[in-house]
């Protein structure tokens, strides 16, 4: 049984990771994406659950179809776990977006990354899903 940890080095590094990721969005720098995204990465997108592979994130990215003017994360509420050569992000962002048919989203969200360890001893994500939190009735 692999066996789950949550020391500090794991957690700044993934935490470094994350932001990267959330800066590349709201940059549109399909460059760092391509350098974070693990071959193959899939997200499933927090307003309606469709799933997109690398390819597709990085195009609609640099086609200018998808475009984020803001990604807010909250790292210090984070739970961030390593299992081998997996590491695990939980944390909570609010975002806004704009899709490729101009209709702009924002919304609170709580996600999941997943990183695989890489041979240079950096981490390339794997997966994300987000979920929008729904504010109270």
């Amino acid at each position: 049984m692999t066996t789950i940890t949550a020391d500090s080095g794991d957690r700044a590094s993934l935490l470094g990771h994350d932001r990267c990721f959330f800066d590349a969005l709201v940059a549109a720098d399909t460059a760092a994406l391509d350098d974070l995204l693990h071959d193959d990465f899939v997200i499933v997108a927090v307003n309606d659950g469709a799933v997109a592979t690398a390819a597709d994130l990085l195009g609609a990215v640099s086609s200018g179809d998808l475009r984020f003017p803001a990604v807010r994360s909250f790292p210090e509420e984070a739970v961030v776990r390593r299992a081998g050569d997996v590491g695990i992000v939980v944390g909570r962002t609010e975002m806004s977006f704009t899709g490729d048919d101009g209709t702009a989203f924002t919304a609170g969200s709580r996600y999941t990354h997943v990183f695989a360890a890489d041979p240079a001893g950096g981490w390339r994500l794997v997966s994300a899903q987000g979920t929008e939190i729904k504010p109270a009735p």
